[in-house]
């Protein structure tokens, strides 16, 4: 039994290290692989580098973006790191307005 406990604990600590660390890594990349597959034509993307633009053609490994009108960049599937969700706004309101960016009147 004496030889038995330090391989035991050993293994638990390998155990927790896998549970801890390896597993939700394994899963938020699982949850990329998904998200890239399910891209469509007219999703608006960031991509890992930070440049946000809207899908306009997909094929197996790479997307045509359109980052600009008339600026389209081909990149790999792999380099969209997540779909972009609108900003849910009416029609009727008006942004406010920062009062830092606009000068004081005296």
């Amino acid at each position: 039994m004496d030889t038995v406990a330090p391989f035991l604990i050993l293994l638990g600590i390998a155990l927790l290290f896998w549970i801890a660390m390896i597993r939700p890594q394994q899963r938020k990349q699982q949850a990329l692989g998904r998200m890239q597959s399910a891209l469509a034509v007219g999703d608006e993307v960031m991509l890992t580098s930070g440049i946000i633009g809207v899908l306009r053609s997909l094929d197996e490994k790479t997307v045509e973006l359109e980052v600009s009108e008339g600026v389209n960049l081909r990149v790999v599937r792999a380099a969209v790191g997540q779909v972009m969700t609108p900003v849910a706004r009416d029609d009727n309101t008006e942004p406010a307005a920062d009062p830092a960016a606009e000068p004081e009147e005296n």
